[in-house]
């Protein structure tokens, strides 16, 4: 099953090389690009579903400030009204972890296909200025790219945390501390899949600001009242 993934996108891969080569512009970097843009589309109602309810958690935060503050001498009972109006909103606390964990998979098999890929034209699989893309970038520009757009995509997916001084201290730790670590640790990648988490943030910011501007929850949906 494993294998089947790594062979499903090293065969993916070539397809669009093949239509880089069609196109005159034979470019394994834009394989690469057409690659995400394809997963992206495939996962894209997953992630419809999850930034669409990081929306919804930032349309109903003045709610959970109400709550918050009108239980503030009864933790418990504030955490079970914020519940209740999660459920009431079908609003998933959790539901961005989702499309993470299946990503990770992706992610993994794309870095063994991208390993073990055999470059059928190695002139093709220069990029701009990366001499190969199996290997890491030795400029560093690739890791740059790859910690700065996945900031990016956390600036805009992360929803307000309210009246929660513990949760927001959390959240700016979260949003500075991941994408530098995903930042150094793509430094040994190779410099496929950097532009792959590259382009793949980059798409994700786009959607999430997408999402951002459509209307907001209209009054009386909020509690469902």
């Amino acid at each position: 099953m494993w294998q089947a993934l790594v062979d499903g996108i090293a065969a993916m891969l070539s397809f669009f090389y093949g239509i880089t080569k069609t196109l005159g512009i034979p470019s394994y970097g834009l394989a690469i690009i057409f690659l995400t843009l394809v997963i992206k589309i495939v996962l894209y109602p997953l992630s419809y579903k999850q930034m669409h309810s990081m929306k919804k958690m930032q349309d109903i935060q003045p709610k959970v400030k109400e709550l918050q503050e009108k239980y503030k001498k009864n933790p418990e009972k504030a955490n079970q009204a914020i519940m209740e109006l999660y459920k009431e909103n079908k609003v998933n606390p959790m539901s961005g972890c989702l499309p993470l964990l299946v990503q990770m998979p992706i992610l993994i098999a794309l870095f063994q296909a991208l390993r073990d890929f055999v470059y059928v034209d190695p002139a093709a699989a220069k990029f701009l200025w990366v001499p190969h893309l199996k290997d890491p970038d030795p400029y560093y520009i690739i890791p740059v790219l790859v910690a700065l757009t996945t900031y990016l995509q956390s600036k805009v997916t992360t929803p307000a945390s309210g009246d929660n001084p513990a949760a927001e201290q959390t959240q700016k730790m979260m949003l500075y501390f991941m994408p530098l670590f995903i930042g150094y640790i793509s430094l040994n990648f190779p410099a496929g899949l950097g532009i792959y988490w590259t382009f793949f943030s980059i798409f994700g910011a786009l959607q999430q600001l997408y999402i951002n501007r459509q209307p907001a929850m209209q009054k009386g949906e909020v509690g469902g009242k």
